[in-house]
């Protein structure tokens, strides 16, 4: 199959991205209120330990991805067994992320077209950017990283500038102690967004300088943790505590209250570019992770499944639930605590045991054979 190669810069972008990606537009850990920045930075600490996990399954076979890894670990049969379970999910979580977009589309800035055109010109796009390859994705987000950057400094500023930041709105902090936080990080914060990291399993395999990759992917996550963290102890303060957990799009909320000396108001194309480019490269990255899993299955470039497959997802991202409020809570229920759990932390677990114990029988066995 074709190698594809991505720089360390791109890497950078992607991880950044792809973690800000819906969580800054849906919010993450808004149901703790005041303790949600609290939640989200100690959450961030793990998910770098998390991601460390994710990277060193990686490096015991540097050149393989996630299913040529499961291949070693477990033999073919079986990893094609869970690869089916692997390409499903990673369908299905691209799926909900383009409905995300297409729902704050609809409801916010254009609600009179229909949501199925809105999601329709969406994976479009994406199908056209992965059929040129990750790179072309790869490219997008090394281009467009800075901008994104600044758009979210530049709505903060904005918001200090209209003078609707309340720093009351933060207190109390841990007013009901400790516990919640603990109950907020797991599995709600862990499994999003960064459990969801275990899709760069299949992508950290076409990075070229990989020795070096382990303090990029790192700085990746501490770099997108503690910016969602800040982001959201904003948001808390320009909009409240009640006012942001019940808000479907709090950084869409929190940039409706802009208003400078009635002249600099209505800044949701802001809103709408971090969105968009959130979504469209984590949406992007799951759909390019599934494409490479039908690959490995039939030795197939996967370019050939990228418009029929992609055409499915746009369409289940309508049929994935009758309505928003259905589609948050199947977020915040079933993906959360029955489905994410076992395909980001159980199953890589136990590849990575086997996978260790399988070289580390091979280093006894050179050993023998050298000494003998």
């Amino acid at each position: 199959m074709e190698k594809e190669n991505l720089s360390l810069a791109q890497l950078l972008a992607l991880i950044y991205i792809f973690l800000l990606g819906s969580a800054i537009i849906m919010g993450a850990g808004t149901e703790l209120r005041q303790n949600s920045w609290i939640a989200i930075a100690i959450a961030t600490v793990l998910g770098t330990g998390i991601m460390y996990g994710f990277y060193t399954l990686n490096r015991l076979l540097p050149n393989r991805n996630l299913f040529e890894i499961m291949e070693y670990g477990f033999t073919r049969p079986i990893a094609i067994f869970i690869s089916v379970f692997y390409i499903i999910y990673f369908l299905y979580i691209s799926s909900r992320l383009n409905r995300d977009f297409s729902e704050l589309i609809s409801t916010a800035i254009l609600p009179l077209t229909p949501i199925e055109l809105i999601s329709l010109t969406v994976m479009l796009v994406i199908i056209y950017i992965l059929y040129l390859g990750i790179e072309v994705l790869a490219r997008v987000s090394e281009i467009f990283f800075p901008y994104l950057i600044g758009f979210i400094f530049l709505l903060i500023i904005l918001l200090f500038a209209s003078g609707r930041i309340n720093f009351e709105n933060a207190q109390p902090i841990l007013g009901d102690g400790f516990m919640p936080v603990i109950k907020g990080i797991f599995p709600g914060l862990i499994t999003f967004p960064f459990g969801e990291l275990i899709v760069f399993t299949v992508i950290l395999s076409s990075v070229t300088l990989f020795k070096k990759a382990k303090k990029v992917v790192l700085l990746g996550v501490i770099f997108a943790g503690f910016s969602l963290a800040f982001a959201t102890i904003i948001m808390l303060m320009a909009l409240g505590a009640d006012t942001m957990e019940f808000s479907a799009f709090p950084l869409l909320s929190a940039a409706r209250k802009i208003s400078i000396a009635n002249f600099i108001e209505r800044t949701d194309a802001l809103v709408v570019f971090i969105m968009l480019l959130g979504i469209l490269v984590k949406s992007s990255i799951f759909f390019y992770a599934s494409l490479k899993g039908i690959e490995y299955i039939f030795r197939i470039p996967y370019r050939y499944f990228t418009f029929p497959i992609g055409m499915l997802v746009s369409c289940y991202s309508i049929w994935v639930s009758a309505n928003f409020a259905e589609h948050v809570e199947e977020g915040l229920v079933f993906v959360t605590r029955y489905l994410h759990p076992p395909m980001q932390f159980g199953i890589p677990a136990m590849l990575l045991g086997v996978c260790l114990l399988k070289r580390k029988k091979r280093q006894k066995t050179n050993e023998n054979s050298t000494t003998g």
